[in-house]
């Protein structure tokens, strides 16, 4: 009979209970020991650095944008400030309907209903705790309407802030700018270190150009959050004192342009209701005295945030008010440049002092039955050189441009400053065209269109066909008759000023390459050409310049919009009013010691001696002390 074997063995559970337990309380001693390892690792060894990391978590560096510098005129006179104003925000968390909220503040023309959405989409992509701002200026008429409402807008409230304001909007829109808001494109190319904090910046004009200097440097203010970046109320003063010191932002300098305010004023009054440009500027320095493209618009829209329908009805203006006339717009400069071409026969020997031409109303190359026109049909009768130029006798220039040539009329209209950009410190600037063989070659590409043809030269010599110049480029050439060959490079900015030093740095005048003339003779009769223009007997724009207190000179200029077939008439009453010819004139004054020279584009307003020539005269009075003082 086989042996019964135990049911249990004691002796063996318990070796096998003794070594799990020594086996456990090895694994524990060893867990223990690697705590205690992390502890003296996290305590000790890098106690600085988890400290540090312990107190970025708790405190969150907030950035302070800078003040934005302020832009004066040459005479101190503010032309961008920053004024308090409350804009309207929104905190997501503390609505509990963001659709109701919004649409009820839309009844009310707090915001506009398109930018519904998008408010939206800006309280779902971020915190529900950061604010939402829904406007960024609200009148004192919308502030005291929502305090009444406030109640019933649980989490809507208006918080104070500074905005950019013009106090002259429309009058120097287009010379000084304007700043709008961030997009990606100026995220990508700004230092995020310098703009943290930033919600602006400048987009065209001054604004943009000497942004850096307008700018300043952001600062930054350290602030007590929990765990989620919310930020917590705080009292211990040892807490306080355990924060680093908060950085304060650098405020921009402030920027003194050469405008005179009068005058940009004035001339803003004088080009209400039309299309065109005024530039004056100061031939004896370049500075820019009064830059003005009508119509024009109002900077503060762009400060403050406008809505969709009013930058979709600007941009859609069909006399494009966003477009900068004066330093854009390329307009045939017709019979402005025949002081210049003058200048270019005399000193190629086209022609004499002396040389007369019978002008019968028209001009034809030989074996051609085309007629070029005068802009008087029964002629001028004699004419030499200065009844020329007194008289704008189109016909004298026609027969001397072929003595000339295209070439040469390039060469002497390039040293003036026409067809290149003039280098002026704003952005934008279109440069002009002034023909050649070459630039004729090198813009078209059907071998007949490379050829260049003596009628085209015909028409060049009254400022028309190929040839364009921007209103500044005239007022720059302008300038240079002016000063009888010198040429400074056109500045709007005159000097630059610390904003807590006061200490100013000016701009040296530019000095450009001089128009040389071998003779100062030339000058002398060309110069009192112009001078009889405005002030001789038979002056195209005599009745302007007659009676006036002081000697100017000046040159009226028609350039034709459309073109006419040989044997129609031209009735500007009769033709669709934007196709009417434009009015030029440039002047400068006093004729013996040039102070200011102007250029003036009035688009479709037909004379330039009747209608661009009054307003020239107007400004230089006002510049010269004759004018009736009008500052707002």
């Amino acid at each position: 009979m086989a042996l019964l074997s135990p049911i249990k063995d004691h002796h063996s559970e318990r070796r096998l209970f003794v070594r799990r337990v020594i086996a456990s309380a090895v694994v524990a001693i060893l867990l223990l020991g690697v705590v205690i390892a992390r502890l003296v690792q996290l305590q000790i060894v890098h106690h600085e650095l988890f400290a540090e990391k312990a107190q970025g978590n708790r405190v969150r560096i907030e950035p302070v944008a800078p003040i934005r510098g302020l832009i004066f005129d040459r005479k101190g006179r503010v032309i961008a400030e920053n004024l308090p104003a409350y804009q309207l925000e929104l905190v997501p968390e503390q609505v509990s309907d963001i659709d109701d909220t919004l649409n009820r503040l839309a009844d009310l023309d707090l915001i506009a209903r398109e930018d519904i959405p998008r408010f939206k989409e800006l309280s779902r992509s971020g915190p529900r705790f950061r604010p939402v701002t829904l406007k960024v200026r609200l009148t004192e008429e919308e502030i005291a309407n929502f305090a009444i409402q406030r109640p019933r807008f649980p989490g809507v409230d208006f918080k104070p802030r500074l905005v950019r304001h013009y106090p002259d909007g429309k009058a120097v829109a287009h010379a000084v700018g304007y700043v709008g808001a961030l997009n990606s494109d100026d995220l990508l190319r700004l230092d995020p270190a310098r703009y943290a904090g930033t919600s602006h910046t400048g987009k065209t004009g001054i604004e943009s150009s000497y942004e850096s200097d307008l700018h300043g440097a952001a600062g930054y203010r350290h602030l007590i959050t929990n765990a989620r970046g919310r930020q917590i109320p705080f009292d211990s003063a040892k807490l306080l004192d355990s924060l680093p010191m908060d950085e304060k932002p650098a405020p921009g300098s402030n920027v003194y342009l050469s405008i005179d305010l009068d005058l940009q004023l004035l001339a803003t009054r004088l080009m209400e209701n039309r299309r065109g440009a005024v530039v004056a500027l100061d031939p004896r320095n370049g500075e820019i005295l009064a830059l003005v493209s009508a119509p024009s618009f109002d900077p503060n829209l762009f400060a403050v945030g406008m809505s969709t329908a009013q930058y979709a009805e600007l941009e859609g203006s069909p006399d494009v008010p966003l477009f900068n006339r004066a330093v854009r717009g390329r307009y045939p400069p017709g019979s402005t440049i025949k002081p210049m071409l003058a200048l270019a026969a005399l000193e190629t020997g086209a022609t004499n002092l002396t040389r007369k031409t019978f002008c019968i109303g028209y001009f034809m190359l030989p074996n051609s039955t085309h007629r070029y026109r005068d802009w008087k049909p029964e002629g001028h009768g004699p004419v030499d050189l200065h009844d020329a130029i007194e008289q704008s006798c189109d016909v004298y220039f026609y027969e001397i441009s072929q003595e000339i040539g295209i070439d040469s009329m390039h060469d002497y209209l390039v040293r003036f400053g026409l067809g290149n950009q003039t280098g002026i410190d704003i952005g934008g600037e279109q440069a002009g065209v002034v023909p050649s063989r070459e630039w004729k070659r090198d813009n078209f590409r059907n071998r007949d269109d490379q050829r260049w043809y003596h009628g085209e030269t015909v028409i060049a010599s009254i400022g028309q066909g190929f040839m364009l110049a921007t209103p500044l480029q005239l007022a720059a050439a302008a300038g240079a008759l002016a000063t009888r060959g010198e040429h400074f490079r056109p500045h709007l900015v005159a000097a630059v000023e610390d904003a807590l030093s006061g200490e100013r740095t000016l701009v040296t005048p530019e000095q450009l390459a001089s128009v040389e003339i071998s003779s100062s003779f030339y000058w002398d009769n060309i110069i009192s050409a112009m001078h009889d223009v405005m002030q001789g007997p038979r002056g195209t724009a005599r009745a302007v310049g007659f009676n006036a207190p002081y000697t100017m000179a000046g040159k009226s200029g028609t350039a034709q919009v459309v073109s006419i077939a040989q044997d129609e008439e031209y009735d500007e009453e009769e033709i669709e009013e934007r196709q009417r010819d434009h009015a030029l004139f440039i002047s400068f004054a006093p004729l013996d010691e040039p102070r200011i020279a102007v250029a003036v584009i009035v688009e479709n307003g037909r004379s330039g001696s009747t209608v661009a020539a009054p307003v020239a005269k107007a400004i230089m009075d006002q510049y010269l002390g004759y004018g009736d003082n009008v500052v707002r």
